[in-house]
């Protein structure tokens, strides 16, 4: 580890983001945290749904990291840990980035990881500043959880209904995947440099990086309001890539016109 960050590792817990999250709730965060655990009972993606999770065959942690910018200012944050995720990977597996690329490694907006169109992981961010803080130097803290698919657990494409992505899909069937914890601390030291780096100067200095792993550059798109192809379509567009704020690009259809989407509880989905 090349910077101050406390380090937990727990054998089983209901959420890691919860557990942060009670802490920061509690005034009790001070330096930078990131808690493993090599089994959650109660993982949570976005909107509250159940991250399902199998003890050995996921990677899941948070990390608690304090901002001195105002959450306004952090727009495009789950870009910025998408990126910092698949630098760690090529880190921890010893593989190029441009490899990664070959291999099918995609961002899909606003928080996943594909791996040739299949679900390798997410980010789920929570937290802010406490409502009843009247410290208008106190950090924005940001509780950064991220469950990555080890190995893919057959039984859990079943419940969830559709095939997922592994990270051992990712090298030959004669090598062995880096120890959990070992891809857990590559992944942090990326943290550190975009997290770093987005303290600083934001989003606008990762754009164009975001929009070379966009997995649906170009392409017809529908931004639903849930999670399931049943769901209402939103707006559909072509999706040019994301602007200095991290906010998705869509052109619409038979006009010259180009729409924002801002909001990070829809789902992007490939048009039919």
């Amino acid at each position: 580890m090349k910077w101050n960050c406390i380090l937990e590792r727990v054998v089983e817990t209901g959420s890691t983001n919860h557990d942060l999250l009670v802490r920061w709730r509690a005034g009790e965060l001070i330096d930078p945290i990131s808690r493993l655990a090599q089994n959650q009972t109660a993982g949570k993606g976005r909107n509250g749904r159940l991250w399902k999770t199998q003890a050995n065959d996921s990677l899941c942690f948070s990390l608690a990291y304090p901002f001195e910018k105002e959450i306004q200012h952090l727009s495009g944050l789950s870009l910025i840990c998408g990126l910092a995720v698949l630098t760690g990977i090529s880190k921890a597996l010893g593989i190029s980035k441009k490899n990664l690329y070959e291999r099918g490694l995609r961002l899909k907006w606003p928080n996943d990881l594909l791996l040739n169109h299949l679900k390798l992981g997410g980010i789920l961010i929570e937290g802010g500043k406490l409502s009843n803080s009247t410290n208008q130097i106190e950090p924005s803290w940001m509780i950064i959880g991220v469950g990555l698919n080890l190995h893919v657990n057959t039984e859990i494409e079943k419940i969830i209904g559709h095939r997922l992505a592994s990270l051992d899909h990712l090298i030959s069937p004669s090598e062995k995947l880096p120890a959990a914890d070992s891809i857990w601390l590559h992944i942090l030291d990326s943290f550190y440099d975009y997290l770093s780096t987005m303290n600083r100067s934001g989003f606008q200095s990762f754009k164009e990086e975001w929009n070379q792993w966009d997995a649906y550059s170009a392409c017809q798109v529908d931004i639903r309001e849930g999670n399931s192809s049943n769901d209402k379509v939103f707006i559909s567009g072509v999706n040019c890539g994301v602007n200095q704020e991290g906010a998705l690009i869509l052109s619409m259809p038979n006009t010259n016109e180009t729409k924002l989407i801002y909001a990070g509880d829809v789902s992007l989905r490939p048009s039919i």
